[in-house]
């Protein structure tokens, strides 16, 4: 609950500052909202989990992912396209950009931010792997849906 009530305090703080950092390639949010979502990753058996395991957010919107990890080794978050081609707007914290533009590496017991813009109206995978377990990936899903209103 608190992790929420942080990253609830982070999103309204950060509100007023969404225009002023967005991509201009990619134009104008579907909405002006910025919702919060945390992802937390935990190690079972030496194998990383996201929870929660099925995302679910607004497509073609700004959204702040907080990420919690209480793994004790790097973990990297992937998912196809959606930290490509300017769609991340602002990152901070234990996390570091992998080269090839695919993911982000949250450090070993380590927190950050992503200010992103989703993705267009689909479902998408994500994928959360153990720097020393990558053949053994935690795999979800993204479900991106047109926004309300």
């Amino acid at each position: 609950m608190r992790n929420i009530l942080i990253a609830a305090a982070c999103a309204t703080l950060l509100t007023s500052a969404a225009g002023a950092t967005d991509n201009p390639q990619l134009g104008k949010p579907s909405s002006d909202a910025l919702p919060p979502v945390e992802l937390t990753v935990t190690l079972q058996d030496g194998k990383p989990i996201c929870a929660p395991a099925e995302i679910r957010l607004p497509a073609n919107t700004n959204v702040m992912l907080t990420v919690v990890s209480q793994a004790n080794v790097p973990v990297t978050i992937t998912a196809e396209g959606q930290f490509e081609q300017g769609h991340l707007l602002h990152a901070d914290g234990d996390l570091v950009h992998v080269m090839s533009e695919k993911g982000y590496t949250v450090k070993a017991n380590g927190r950050g931010t992503l200010k992103l813009r989703t993705l267009d109206a689909g479902e998408h995978s994500y994928a959360c792997t153990a720097n020393n377990k990558r053949d053994a990936p935690f795999v979800g899903k993204m479900t991106l849906s047109p926004p309300a209103g």
